[in-house]
């Protein structure tokens, strides 16, 4: 693609934070970029609105109840209007020269693996995809030569921070985590935790769940598995540091212990705006960075008593297999038990780690034992947590 051509987007997950913060920067440069697909798991009145919005070619909905619904809202429109997992497949593979991966959850797995397919680029926001399936999706990228580019701030920051020198330079990467409302809290605060207190995160604006993984401190731990698999330096060569004010997104340290870090403000526009753009730059409208204005930077070290999620995704991911997919499908029903006030605030890492013990299914091969393997989790884990509501 030439500088001057106009690229073809698809964007899974229209509808959510990430999908709407891209749509956002699309629409401060609307000449530059096609829409090609938007979709959404059930707002289907949402979805309607930006297809005709951004004139895309098709819109899908996953919920195959909501398909009429979304058919009426776009009748007398030339939008393609389909529905359900396969149709997510069908749309991945019509290779759009940039695709955003950001469905929640491993329903995201099927659609980004066939837009890995397609050899061109993927901005993927779907950790779980990652988590669950790293090794299967790492394998399909290099196979089809297609350009993976992480979103998440820490993994952007990273990537961004390797293009000044090669992957076998790294001495060291540090993904910086903010600790989360309760950083400064006691074991015995947090167990009185409410589920809106954890929600409420004092940097970032998300999801419910991310900001409960951000809380017990999982979604780092999440984020080193990832990292494991997107900067392949040795599980020993990646660390997690607290840095509060989340100004540094990551650092890389390479061997002559030069340090490279990106700082920027915490909007997910700004990582998002630099895969879109990539391997150029565009303009933002977000907040610069007022480092005068922020005074102080800190940092510590994570504490493993207090939030012993970083350890057991280290853990998982250090043993392999079967592991990482068992440990995100038991934390996503866990999280969800305690934001429905089904279990306590330090019960979801407990019962992650009792399933983790529990469950030793074989060496996934493909993605249909990685979807077993998922599916069996969550079968255990709300059996569990039944047990403890007893």
């Amino acid at each position: 693609m030439t500088h001057a051509s106009i690229r073809t987007v698809s964007i899974f997950g229209a509808t959510g934070s990430v999908g709407t913060s891209t749509l956002d920067l699309i629409r401060l440069d609307r000449d530059k970029y096609r829409i090609l697909a938007l979709t959404a798991h059930s707002n289907a009145k949402e979805l309607a609105k930006l297809a005709k919005e951004f004139d895309a070619e098709i819109a899908v909905i996953s919920d195959v109840s909501q398909y009429d619904t979304l058919k009426n809202l776009l009748a007398g429109t030339k939008i393609e209007v389909a529905a359900g997992p396969d149709a997510l497949v069908d749309v991945a593979g019509r290779s759009p020269d940039w695709t955003m991966a950001a469905i929640v959850g491993c329903a995201g797995l099927p659609p980004t693996l066939a837009a890995l397919k397609c050899g061109k680029t993927v901005a993927l926001a779907n950790k779980e995809a990652l988590v669950s399936a790293g090794a299967l999706m790492m394998a399909e990228a290099k196979e089809a030569g297609a350009t993976l580019l992480p979103v998440d701030s820490e993994h952007n920051a990273i990537f961004q921070s390797l293009q000044g020198g090669r992957i076998d330079q790294v001495r060291k990467i540090t993904l910086t985590a903010s600790g989360g409302p309760f950083r400064t809290w006691s074991k015995e605060q947090m167990a009185s935790v409410t589920p809106e207190q954890a929600v409420a995160h004092p940097n970032w604006d998300m999801g419910a769940k991310i900001s409960v993984d951000s809380a017990t401190m999982m979604n780092k731990g999440l984020e080193l598995i990832e990292a494991h698999h997107l900067f392949p330096v040795g599980l020993d060569n990646i660390d997690i540091l607290v840095h509060p004010q989340s100004v540094i997104h990551s650092m890389v340290e390479y061997k002559d212990h030069s340090t490279l870090a990106q700082l920027g403000s915490p909007d997910m526009r700004i990582p998002i705006a630099s895969a879109l753009a990539w391997p150029e730059r565009m303009k933002t409208d977000c907040v610069p960075l007022d480092l005068a204005k922020i005074a102080r930077l800190d940092f510590e070290a994570p504490d493993d008593d207090r939030f012993p999620a970083i350890k057991l995704a280290r853990d998982a991911i250090e043993v392999g297999g079967a592991v990482p997919a068992i440990l995100n499908g038991a934390n996503e029903i866990a999280v969800a038990a305690f934001l429905k006030r089904d279990v306590q605030f330090l019960e979801i890492t407990e019962i992650v780690s009792r399933i983790i013990d529990s469950y030793s299914p074989p060496v996934p091969r493909d993605l249909a034992d990685i979807f077993g393997i998922d599916t069996e989790a969550r079968v255990r884990t709300k059996a569990m947590i039944e047990d403890v509501r007893v």
